[in-house]
């Protein structure tokens, strides 16, 4: 899959979720998604990576499963964010569900509640 096509489907899942942004972090250029302007996904601006929020135990589980695709980003990756390679193939079924389980990190409880009745 090519780095576009993996964008585009990061921005389509980011963006069906209630009330997401999608806006540039800091002074970069690359896309991060928001929720209430409050990060839960963004990329990298050499665009072969992204980064999410992910529960007590999961970065340290997907980084030892399948280091090829998933590692421990700079930063943020002591607090529990992950990495993942944009440049490798990627089940999109599961980073879906890695993309939303880090929103509902991130999102007020009202939203959450909006997700779960979608």
């Amino acid at each position: 899959m090519s780095d576009m096509d993996a964008h585009s489907q990061i921005r389509d899942i980011c963006l069906s979720l209630p009330e997401v942004t999608e806006k540039p972090f800091g002074g970069h250029t690359a896309p991060s998604y928001r929720i209430r302007d409050k990060l839960f996904v963004m990329t990298s601006e050499d665009g072969l990576s992204m980064t999410f929020k992910a529960g007590p135990g999961v970065q340290e589980a997907l980084v030892a499963e399948t280091p090829e695709r998933f590692f421990v980003p700079k930063y943020v990756g002591s607090r529990g964010w992950v990495g993942a390679r944009l440049d490798v193939d990627h089940d999109w079924d599961e980073m879906a569900e890695l993309i939303e389980d880090s929103y509902r990190l991130i999102a007020p409880k009202r939203l959450v509640n909006l997700l779960d009745r979608q």
